[in-house]
């Protein structure tokens, strides 16, 4: 069924407010995949943040015209799903997951930041921890040099006897 002109000035002007506020897009040959496969990785999307759609080619070149990904437009041919996210990991990640367990899903490549990404480039955004992890070992590594310290002091009021040793809670020790 095809689309009037109101219909598909509406569709472009969609997907163009999804381009403005994401950070990443991924697209993906979908070619082959059930409905059940492809409801699940739209449930998928949809619980990590990641607006997952099929559109026409030529609408999609129209809507990311301008915007960061619009550096893509020459790959966009052939049946296509295009994955939005505002979080940079989020759509490389949901789709590259489920690749790996579906083979008739086939990343073509991608945008961040303005650049293009290969099938690789893809699969290495995906593999970026989760940005709470990320964060976590931060911390880890901020302390690590301030629990040492702690230590070799009270290893050195031990060692001299005059001194009171200091306990280090084992919380912030941890490294």
């Amino acid at each position: 069924m095809s689309l009037n002109r109101s219909e598909k000035q509406a569709v472009i002007e969609e997907v163009t407010g999804l381009a403005a506020k994401a950070q990443t897009l991924v697209i993906a040959e979908y070619r082959g995949i059930t409905v059940a496969a492809m409801t699940k990785l739209r449930a998928e999307a949809r619980s990590k943040g990641v607006s997952l759609m099929v559109l026409k080619n030529t609408l999609a070149r129209r809507a990311v015209g301008g915007s960061a990904f619009e550096v893509v437009a020459d790959q966009m041919s052939g049946p296509l799903i295009y994955g939005f996210s505002e979080d940079a990991v989020a759509a490389a990640k949901v789709v590259a997951d489920f690749a790996k367990t579906n083979d008739k899903l086939v990343i073509r490549g991608g945008a961040f930041g303005g650049k293009v990404l290969d099938v690789n480039g893809v699969k290495q955004l995906a593999s970026i921890p989760p940005k709470e992890v990320l964060l976590a070992q931060l911390l880890g590594l901020m302390q690590s040099p301030i629990s040492r310290t702690a230590r070799v002091l009270a290893a050195l009021a031990e060692k001299k006897g005059g001194g009171v040793a200091v306990d280090v809670p084992a919380e912030s020790v941890a490294a």
